[in-house]
């Protein structure tokens, strides 16, 4: 059946009823009924049944007031909620702690200014559904630094609950330290000192992390950015033993942190504490020149453990990766090239015709530049003169130092039952993932630098809210490893190693990722930050119906296998 409308001349047009037929062969229309004194909206109404058409279109009966980007604010809200770290900061929920997780969430999915964080709170816009989820409005710059005030308050709270979640007796306690740089010279933290970012000239501070063995972020304290990062150490070890209340723990630190000066100052008869920490190479030459370390040692295995009578009470567990001094010789020769093209100029320069450089005060100047910039110093002679520049390769130092390629020491007070020679290795090379750590907090993820604020405790809360935003990451980027360019099953890839020495490798899931860009269900692999964006798409709509004194409410997009997949790996639900 169909509706016809069929012209009546002069007159207004037939609007009829039909109905098709066949008959011997032929088609042939049948008139069921004259609707022309229908009104105009019932005729279309059946004309909509007649071809199975919604009797209403939907725009004509809603609308849809906003659409704002949801998923990703969902799924990193809701990953504080599992963790219930919104509770680790208050057991009751107030303005100021939502404005805190704010301010956690938009380090995660859109890191800024704090001006820019509360305008797109205020706005709604920026970050998205945020500000309606957390049921925050008019939010503006003073009450985020009155929420970061009030969170560095609890700082001591926080960081005590996390460690009692993530570190038991006898666990292993990753520490590191970096610094990142300020902007402005009002703030009495900031300093000037050794610049991990290449800023030369600016003020900074420093920021000790601490972490458990599998790198979960538990505490992070802030120091006066021209502190040596050894000072740093004792305050963490009390940190830990006070604060927290272990009684005995494994504390590993790089070369440069847990140095001979803190062994003997601060850790040597605590009573609980065991460290592991490295040699420099200073040290490991004098063990090679005492006949401590024996290069025939390492003609079956990669390690062995010496003694040495300058460590009466320590293990040294000596290490040998081929691989890594194939790499160090390869550096230190493009290093020497580098050194010698450039000496070469200067060379040049005092045996010109024209502008001679002349004088060993500016000679040795331009060669200080020089060797500065590429550290191979050492391995040159050089001869300046009033009026002349040579220079040749120490080749004998060159030697002594490639003797050594590959070749690395790891120190620790624990005793072998405690803390076999292999484990020792393998916790020491652990403090990658603190280094990974600081990556995330100073690189495109959360952006902790550069500094703006001025007073000590809002720089003190800012790193704090980059900290615990990382530990949110951390979590997130764990649960949802299946679907990322992370490798979800390290413990197959280990078991493969042949040696604790050789380099990490990736299992054959995670190879197989990178090769085909495809997860094992076939969805695209993501990092971390696409899939974020991909989240995102996950609109919050806001619809209105179109009648009378009709409240709006709130309807989801559907939302895509993939996304679905992320919200079960974080075991979040869809309506949170």
């Amino acid at each position: 059946m169909y509706i016809a409308v069929v012209p009546n001349r002069s007159s207004p047009p037939a609007i009829l009823l039909r109905r098709g037929y066949r008959q011997g062969g032929k088609v042939k229309t049948e008139t069921l009924a004259n609707l022309s004194s229908w009104p105009r909206e019932q005729i279309e109404s059946l004309r909509r049944v007649l071809k199975n058409e919604p009797l209403v279109a939907p725009e004509e009966v809603f609308e849809i007031q906003r659409s704002l980007p949801h998923g990703h604010v969902l799924a990193v809200l809701g990953t504080i909620r599992r963790l219930g770290l919104d509770k680790l900061i208050a057991s009751q929920r107030s303005r100021q702690r939502d404005v805190v997780l704010a301010l956690m969430v938009a380090r995660v999915i859109e890191p800024g200014s704090k001006l820019a964080t509360a305008r797109g709170l205020a706005e709604q816009t920026v970050l998205s559904s945020l500000a309606e989820t957390l049921q925050l409005d008019s939010v503006n710059e003073d009450e985020l630094y009155d929420a970061m005030d009030w969170l560095v308050g609890r700082q001591g709270r926080v960081e005590a609950a996390l460690a009692k979640r993530h570190l038991v007796e006898g666990s292993f306690v990753l520490y590191d330290v970096t610094s990142t740089y300020f902007e402005g010279r009002h703030c009495p933290l900031a300093k000037l000192g050794y610049s991990r970012d290449g800023k030369k000239g600016k003020l900074q501070i420093v920021f000790g992390l601490l972490c458990n063995a599998e790198g979960c972020p538990v505490a992070v304290e802030v120091f006066e950015g021209n502190t040596a990062d050894p000072k740093t150490l004792g305050a963490q070890v009390a940190k830990v033993q006070q604060k927290f209340g272990l009684k005995r723990m494994v504390f590993v630190g790089d070369r440069g942190l847990i140095t001979s000066a803190r062994i003997r100052e601060e850790l040597s008869g605590l009573a609980g504490l065991d460290w592991v920490t490295a040699l420099r190479a200073p040290a490991i030459r004098a063990l090679l020149q005492r006949g401590s370390l024996q290069l025939s040692l390492f003609d079956e295995k990669d390690l062995a453990e010496v003694f040495d009578p300058s460590y009466p009470e320590e293990r040294l567990i000596v290490c040998r990766n081929p691989l890594l001094a194939a790499e160090r010789s390869r550096k230190r020769q493009e290093l020497l090239e580098a050194t010698e093209k450039e000496l070469q100029k200067i060379v040049e320069a005092t045996q010109r015709k024209k502008n001679v450089l002349r004088g060993k005060e500016k000679i040795g100047l331009r060669v200080g530049r020089v060797l500065g910039r590429f550290k191979v110093g050492k391995h040159f002679r050089l001869n300046i003169t009033e009026d002349s520049f040579g220079y040749e390769r120490d080749q004998s130092c060159i030697e002594r130092e490639a003797a050594l390629d590959g070749i690395y020491v790891i120190r620790t007070s624990a005793s072998a039952e405690a803390l076999s020679a292999e484990r020792a290795v393998e916790t020491y090379k652990q403090l990658s993932v603190v280094e990974r750590a600081f990556r995330c907090l100073k690189g495109v993820d959360l952006k902790v630098r550069p500094i703006y604020h001025h007073l000590p405790q809002r720089v003190r809360a800012h790193v704090l809210l980059c900290m615990l935003a990382y530990h949110v990451e951390w979590h997130m980027r764990k649960a949802l490893a299946p679907l990322l360019f992370e490798d979800e099953d390290k413990g197959t890839a280990r078991a493969r190693r042949r040696s604790v020495v050789a380099p990490a490798q990736r299992s054959a899931t995670a190879v197989d990722k990178a090769r085909t860009k495809k997860t094992q269900e076939g969805t695209p692999v993501h990092s971390f930050q696409t899939l974020l964006q991909d989240l995102a798409t996950l609109a919050k709509n806001r619809v209105k119906p179109k009648l009378k004194d009709a409240a709006t409410f709130a309807m989801l997009t559907v939302p895509t296998a993939l996304q679905r997949r992320a919200f079960e790996l974080l075991k979040v639900s869809l309506r949170t």
